[in-house]
């Protein structure tokens, strides 16, 4: 017999309550009651919809913990101050949650996607991922990754088994060098995966200026005037001009028109600025960090465990050697999950 607590959740059912409410959201809004369903079929939660599960699967998860040991830009840091992968997901998750509330689309699909976006990223950042992906024979890209961590290494092979919502705004969020709303942009099927997509931009290209200037490899007057003249010259003022410009922009999302061209966008000043600035930190910041000293020892570290590894299967954790046939890929899901600390620990216990 249930206990007093089973029967009133159960009585209530909070879950109906909130999806009644979901009612209300934008004719363009995702709604948990629709969700295209999960991998595998589960009976429905009484108090949390399909998205608000998914939301705490993630947080829940080992890869999102790891997350607070992973490189945003700079390796292993002196200072206290520097971003990491989690709080740049926590950063994503905040904007992504306050534009999705301002257009009346679903924040808790965005919370959820946001937190979900980088949980297959390497370790090293995006040097990581580009020794692997010319390591790995059919190549390696974060987001992939990402959505296999939900799909299937997480929870020992299991999986989150996340709704087709998350797990498609997770698998379409990555830009590459591609412009921003630009032709070979690509995007979400949602506009809450569109959302986030365009959030984890405004995040990254702000708080890696800090980082940037923190670190002394740029000084705050050399970023292009026409970013300063039109975003700001304070990291607070260029966030708030980007959020409020996608706001202003994609207003026609937000009410009762239900025409199908309805979408995220800025205007063409904003997004002028918002492409110089990414492009700027691609050739003072991104591309520069690649040669040295630091990054060019995670590269080393990278290949040595890789090579290792495909010669010492066995030293392969079991829940990595039980997952497939292809040796490749249990080296390559090993090392992607690697915390930098990890990785460089391991690789100074393994060489000669």
């Amino acid at each position: 017999m249930p206990n007093n607590i089973d029967y009133m959740v159960s009585k209530h059912n909070i879950r109906e309550q909130t999806e009644k409410r979901e009612e209300a959201l934008s004719p363009h809004a995702a709604r948990s009651k629709f969700s295209r369903g999960r991998l595998r079929r589960e009976e429905p939660c009484p108090i949390r919809t399909s998205f608000q599960r998914d939301r705490d699967r993630i947080i829940y998860s080992k890869a999102f913990r790891r997350l607070k040991h992973k490189t945003q830009v700079f390796i292993a840091p002196l200072g206290d101050h520097y971003v990491t992968r989690l709080t740049h997901t926590l950063e994503v998750s905040q904007i992504a949650r306050t534009v999705a509330r301002a257009l009346n689309l679903n924040e808790d699909l965005a919370e959820a996607i946001a937190l979900g976006h980088d949980l297959g990223h390497t370790p090293f950042g995006h040097i990581g991922e580009e020794v692997l992906n010319e390591l790995c024979q059919d190549g390696f890209k974060h987001n992939e990754q990402s959505l296999r961590v939900v799909d299937l290494l997480e929870k020992e092979g299991q999986g989150l088994n996340l709704t087709w919502e998350v797990r498609d705004g997770i698998l379409n969020h990555s830009k590459g060098q591609a412009e921003i709303l630009g032709e070979e942009w690509g995007d979400a099927d949602t506009l809450e995966g569109r959302i986030c997509k365009i959030a984890d931009i405004v995040a990254y290209v702000n708080h890696d200026v800090e980082d940037a200037i923190r670190a002394g490899i740029i000084a705050q007057n050399d970023l292009p005037e026409r970013v300063l003249e039109t975003l700001g010259y304070e990291h607070s003022q260029r966030v708030n001009a980007l959020v409020r410009d996608i706001i202003n922009c994609s207003w026609d999302v937000s009410g009762n028109d239900s025409s199908t061209d309805a979408t995220i966008c800025m205007s063409r000043e904003v997004l002028g600025a918002a492409n110089t600035l990414r492009q700027f930190l691609f050739d003072k910041v991104y591309h520069p960090s690649l040669t040295k000293e630091d990054a060019v020892r995670a590269q080393e570290v990278l290949r040595l465990l890789y090579s290792h590894f495909l010669k010492h299967e066995d030293g392969l954790p079991q829940e990595f050697a039980s997952l497939t046939d292809n040796s490749e890929r249990k080296v390559i899901d090993y090392i992607a999950g690697m915390t930098d600390q990890y990785a460089l620990r391991l690789a100074g216990e393994i060489s000669p």
